[in-house]
């Protein structure tokens, strides 16, 4: 889950702030979170944190090439992934400030084909993701066998541009990379370039961004590394995709050190004037007055109260990670050469929090399951999402229907950490002393959690022996859909589809719970007692007979 503070950026971008002395060497910390935080087996990462001109920590781990057997550098070029949307809403920005847009101005204003909708779509929608533009990369017909062609900027608006609005524009938040498309197109008709070459001559050549580049496989890059995926826990290379079709979404590459240039050229108003720029630091509100934690081009956060405009990158064979904080003129980029996932945002905040003198640190409270029942119960977020909170097998959970459950961790009266995250959730109580409502704050936007008038019961493990558990053990057909199988591992019951496992807890005869994902089982026994089938209950209900 995505949460954030709204940053509050001075105009001012040319005050100086404090510097860190030489003598704040914090490399060793740095690196015990670097070994901890990245998978050992991962092809390569590039970590590179900078304080203005001064390099804090760099380092470069693993291969760029495991074919060739060659070592990572931090000068080598990585695909950005949707790191590049900032250079696309820099662009725009700039265009603005020349007066070739509004950013009130209506999409149709520059695309004139683009199919009249039930409601005006502005450009500034387009930026924050609250147009409602349908996601290209989600939509059926962005197949395999697609992903390899060339497509034209109109070509590929042609894919998503006949699709209903999610939602009316202003009035929900959605990621969409559709609307970043639309945006390099929009460039492209003022501006009479190609989106590339407008960036090249806009922003890399004159600030002097010299290894970055927009990413044409054909083009001989020298640095450029080699992108790999996981599969089955085997690297390979990665898939082709024809870099067209991220286009302005994410097509761009570069190294960490031109990605310091560009964040020294946005803090001294090399790109954008400083007004500009707040606003694209600035988380967007909505129609309703809920923040999005989306500007123009960036997520919003914040590390211990610092403000942070951050972005990942997800495509084919790479994941990048880059988040600046604008008060400290601190910068820091994680770029890895394989797409596999990761939470870069955990280990970035952590290393932040460090140079800042403010590491995460926290303790767990012992408390008993008579005091954590209170927190029990059904709770309505800011963005109309509900969760629960339920006491199982003497530990608080947090999940939504169906989902993933997360341990909550207290730390002190009215106090929890999610689970391994960085997000802190604290109750607030009634005038009575009763639990009520709850705020999450953790990296970025702060979320609220409005607590209904619904009771949730508890679920407690039952002690069950190691002969019952066996009865259960054995492969379970749904149809249609795949064989479920129960295994006995360790005097435990776990339940696995190819390699996802759960643990099953029982809490009745005949029925689990699973530790991990909002789901229960419920066993079929026939007259003679042997276990025939079973009826999963998730969202819903499946039924599977006992092979």
């Amino acid at each position: 889950m995505k949460t954030s503070f709204m940053a509050l950026l001075c105009l001012g971008f040319s005050v100086l702030f404090p510097q860190l002395s030489p003598a704040q060497d914090h490399t060793n910390q740095l690196d015990s979170l670097v070994n901890d935080g990245l998978p050992n087996n991962a092809p390569g990462t590039v970590l590179y944190l900078t304080k203005g001109d001064q390099v804090l920590y760099q380092k470069a781990l693993g291969k760029a090439n495991l074919e060739l057997d060659v070592d990572l550098q931090v000068d080598h070029v990585f695909r950005l992934g949707s790191v590049s949307k900032q250079f696309t809403a820099c662009a725009i920005l700039k265009l603005a400030e020349e007066g070739k847009l509004s950013l009130q101005d209506d999409i149709r204003q520059y695309i004139p084909d683009f199919p009249i909708k039930d409601q005006m779509i502005a450009i500034e929608a387009l930026l924050t993701h609250t147009a409602g533009v349908k996601n290209y990369t989600g939509l059926a017909s962005f197949t395999e066998e697609l992903k390899r062609k060339d497509l034209s900027p109109a070509a590929l608006i042609n894919l998503f541009k006949n699709e209903p609005l999610e939602y009316e524009p202003g009035t929900n938040y959605k990621y969409s990379n559709s609307g970043y498309i639309l945006l390099g197109y929009i460039i492209e008709k003022i501006t009479g370039q190609t989106y590339a070459t407008y960036i090249e001559e806009t922003f890399f050549k004159p600030l002097g961004m010299r290894h970055s580049y927009f990413d044409h496989p054909v083009n001989l890059i020298k640095g450029r590394v080699s992108g790999y995926s996981q599969r089955n826990g085997r690297y390979q290379n990665a898939h082709y995709l024809s870099m067209t079709l991220p286009y302005a979404a994410g097509s761009l590459a570069s190294t960490p050190g031109d990605i310091q240039i560009w964040y020294h050229a946005l803090y001294h108003g090399q790109v954008l004037k400083p007004e500009t720029l707040k606003h694209a630091f600035t988380s967007h509100t909505l129609i309703n007055g809920r923040s999005t934690g989306y500007g123009y081009g960036w997520e919003i956060g914040n590390i211990k109260g610092t403000p942070s405009v951050k972005h990942v990158g997800v495509i084919n064979g790479f994941y990048t990670y880059v988040a600046y904080l604008p008060e400290e003129q601190i910068t820091l980029s994680i770029f890895r050469n394989s797409d596999s996932p990761t939470d870069l945002d955990i280990l970035a905040s952590k290393m932040l929090a460090v140079v800042l003198e403010k590491p995460y640190m926290t303790k767990e409270l012992m408390m008993t399951a008579a005091q954590l029942t209170i927190y029990q119960g059904v709770y309505t977020l800011d963005n109309g999402e509900e969760y629960r909170i339920r006491l199982e097998d003497g530990y608080l959970v947090y999940f939504n229907a169906g989902g993933t459950k997360t341990r909550l961790v207290p730390t002190a009266k009215d106090q929890f950490i999610l689970g391994n995250s960085l997000n802190t959730l604290s109750f607030k109580r009634t005038k009575q002393g009763k639990v009520a409502d709850f705020i999450i704050k953790g990296t970025g936007i702060a979320s609220n959690g409005y607590r209904k008038n619904v009771k949730i019961s508890l679920q407690s493990k039952m002690e069950m022996s190691l002969q019952m558990l066996q009865r259960y053990v054995g492969g379970y057909q749904f149809q249609p859909g795949p064989v479920f199988e129960v295994i006995l591992e360790n005097n435990k019951l776990y339940g696995q589809v190819g390699h996802d496992k759960k643990e099953l807890v029982p809490y009745a005869e005949h029925k689990f719970f699973a530790r991990d994902l909002d789901a229960s089982l419920i066993f079929q026994v026939n007259s003679k007692g042997s276990v025939i089938g079973l009826t999963k209950i998730q969202n819903g209900e499946m039924t599977a007979t006992k092979l």
